[in-house]
C-alpha cells in the first residue's frame, strides 16, 4: 500500500510537501507530510528514498532522526540501534552533508548517538538501479525502480512494481524524453506526475525545472494508451485553476489531483510466490 502523506508544492493549513509511505516501513521522499505520522508509525521507518536535495522533500529527515532515536535503541542502548537508511543520489547525500546535518543547521546524526551506532546510514543510488527491500513479516520483497527526471539539481523519480503495473512517481521535473524511453512498453497502474504551476505561470516552470500544464500535455502524449494521472506539487490554493487548464488539454486520461491521505492499496509483487 502506499498512503499519501503530502502532495502540495508549498504549505498552508491541511496542505503538506511531498512524502509517500510505502507500506509501514519505506518513505518516498520526506517533506512536511511525514508529521502526519504517529511517534510509533515514524519509529517503524528504516527506509527513506529521496528524489532531490530540495528542502520540500527532506526536511523531515533530521527532526525524524531525532523522534525516533530513542525508540529504536529498544531500551538496549546505543549499541542496538536500528538505523534507518537514506537512499539518494551521491550528490543529494552531498548536500545533506553540507547543508543540513552540518553542526549548523542540524546536528549530524549520521555520526550520532556514535560514529560506529548512527541513527542515519546513507546510501547511494543511480537512475536505472533497482532497489530490492527484503520481506519482513506479511509484507513481500519490495522492489522500487530508479527513474530519471531533469529538474535544476540532480534527480530521480521512482516505480514501484505492483501486480497491476508499476505505481511511477515522476519526482519534480521538467520535459523529461529520458523518462518516457524507460517506460515505453511498460504498464503503468499510475502515474503521479507533477505540476507546479499555471500556464500563467510557464515561464516560472520554465526556469525552475518543472511542468505546467501546456508541458504536462507534451508529455503525457509519450504514454501508451489511457493511464490514471494523478497531479502532485501545485502550490496551495491553486489546484483547480491548475486541474482545469490541464484537463482542457488532454481529454485522453483520467486526471484527478492527488490527495493527502489518498491509499493506492494494490499490493505489491510478491517474489516469494514467482
Amino acid at each position: 500500500m502506499i498512503r499519501v502523506l503530502g502532495c502540495s508544492g508549498s504549505i498552508a493549513a491541511r496542505c503538506h510537501t511531498t512524502s509517500f509511505l510505502l507500506d509501514d516501513d519505506i518513505l518516498i521522499d520526506a517533506g512536511t507530510g511525514v508529521g502526519e505520522l504517529r511517534l510509533d508509525e515514524l519509529a517503524r521507518i528504516n527506509h527513506i528514498l529521496i528524489s532531490h536535495s530540495h528542502l520540500d522533500h527532506i526536511l523531515s529527515i533530521p527532526l525524524l532522526a531525532d523522534s525516533v532515536i530513542k525508540l529504536r535503541m529498544g531500551g538496549g542502548g546505543p549499541t542496538a540501534l536500528q538505523p534507518v537508511h537514506v537512499h539518494a543520489l551521491p550528490e543529494t547525500l552531498q548536500s545533506l552533508r553540507d547543508h543540513l546535518f552540518n553542526g549548523v543547521i542540524w546536528p549530524d546524526f549520521t555520526r550520532l548517538p556514535s560514529v560506529q551506532h548512527p541513527i542515519l546510514v546513507f546510501h547511494e543510488l543511480a537512475v536505472g538501479d533497482v532497489l530490492s527491500f527484503p520481506a519482513r513479516g506479511a509484507l513481500p520483497e519490495r522492489v522500487v525502480h530508479v527513474l530519471p527526471a531533469a529538474h535544476t539539481v540532480p534527480a530521480v523519480g521512482f516505480g514501484v512494481e505492483t501486480p497491476l503495473g508499476w505505481w511511477v512517481f515522476t519526482g519534480d521535473t521538467g520535459p523529461n524524453p529520458a523518462l518516457w524511453d524507460v517506460l515505453a512498453g511498460q504498464k503503468i497502474a499510475q502515474l503521479v506526475i507533477e505540476t507546479a504551476f499555471g500556464d500563467e505561470e510557464a515561464y516560472l516552470a520554465e526556469i525552475s525545472g518543472h511542468l505546467s500544464p501546456q508541458t504536462l500535455a507534451q508529455e503525457l502524449l509519450m504514454l501508451d494508451g489511457e493511464v490514471s494521472v494523478y497531479i502532485t506539487h501545485p502550490k496551495p490554493g491553486e489546484v483547480p485553476a491548475v486541474l482545469s487548464q490541464i484537463r482542457a488539454l488532454d481529454t485522453r486520461h483520467v486526471i484527478e489531483p492527488l490527495r493527502e491521505g489518498q491509499r493506492f492499496h494494490a499490493p505489491v509483487v510478491d517474489r516469494r510466490q514467482m
